[in-house]
């Protein structure tokens, strides 16, 4: 199993980024598959998602109407579009997916069973 991200880097503030995660190994459709963000010295926290069962989409307060998540089942893929980019979205970014979360939870990062390496976003003011 492996999640592989992709489309991080450099970006004025104000600017925007699309970032790539591609899984393989198994089928990812019936997971709920997520994006997390690590700033240094922070903990990982909830970015957006899309629950497994109605592939609604989820977003951190933080990010809601400058981010926009999609996934592709048949191509194994998820995607973040972020838009309207800050200093403060400077982080690590992480794909993950997991496959038995529940509803009230799924934004605890503890949640994830499969991981991505992560990509660095970073926001120039």
């Amino acid at each position: 199993v492996q999640l592989v991200e992709s489309g991080g880097g450099l970006v004025q503030a104000g600017g925007s980024l699309s970032l790539h995660c591609a899984a393989s190994g198994r089928s990812f459709s019936a997971d709920t598959m997520a994006w997390f963000r690590q700033a240094p010295g922070k903990e990982r926290e909830f970015v957006a998602a899309k629950w497994r069962s109605t592939n609604r989409s989820y977003y951190a307060d933080s990010v809601k109407g400058r981010f926009t998540i999609t996934r592709d089942n048949a191509k194994n893929t998820i995607d973040l579009q972020m838009n309207s980019l800050k200093p403060e979205d400077t982080a690590d970014y992480f794909c993950a997916a997991c496959r038995s979360c529940i509803f009230s939870t799924f934004q605890n990062f503890r949640q994830y069973d499969s991981w991505g390496q992560g990509t660095l976003v970073t926001v120039s003011s």
